[in-house]
């Protein structure tokens, strides 16, 4: 009989962050999800057994996005553990190509994995993206250049684009709010 592999366990730590509360969770693995503070339970469905504030990889992932944040860094290396199937992986794998600052349609992320016809499937993946931000699916705009759907909502993802652009309003006039920046910065 082969052995079934049992299911694994998440922590999270909640950080404050210009976008809102953010909940990262992760395992030994590597970093599992970083969640908004409206985020649907149905988009990522992790088995989390509980809060862990000092967990390596979620420190790891604090100390990352603060920088972020602050303008000093373009580029994450903590360890990603993404959950999900091929499809969903390949798509997000595709977005860790996306250059900062840079932004892709989702025809141009469908080309890139060699179907270009499948440009709502990539949507529908790029939604479900469990690492947002670090798996930068606010950088995947519409054919148009126009924001689209985003889990954290279209001012956090203005927010994001403009962080990246150095561009501040660039994205404000496609977002239906100004960026959400309550609490204290990461």
């Amino acid at each position: 009989m082969p052995k079934v592999k049992s299911a694994q366990s998440y922590v999270y730590k909640i950080v404050k962050s210009p976008v809102g509360a953010l909940k990262l969770v992760g395992s030994d693995r590597g970093l599992a999800a970083v969640l908004w503070e409206n985020d649907s339970p149905r988009r990522v469905r992790l088995n989390i057994v509980g809060e862990n504030k000092d967990h390596p990889v979620l420190v790891e992932t604090e100390r990352q996005l603060e920088e972020y944040f602050a303008g000093r860094r373009k580029r994450f290396s903590v360890r990603l553990d993404f959950a999900g199937t091929e499809f969903q992986n390949k798509v997000w794998r595709a977005l860790l190509t996306i250059p900062f600052g840079e932004t892709r349609s989702y025809v141009e992320i469908a080309k890139q994995l060699g179907n270009p016809k499948a440009m709502r499937a990539v949507g529908a993946a790029n939604g479900k993206n469990p690492i947002s931000i670090i798996a930068p699916c606010h950088r995947v705009i519409g054919a148009t250049g126009k924001l689209t759907g985003f889990a954290g909502g279209l001012e956090a993802k203005a927010h994001l684009l403009e962080l990246e652009s150095g561009r501040p309003g660039e994205h404000a006039r496609d977002s239906a709010r100004p960026p959400h920046r309550e609490g204290r910065s990461l």
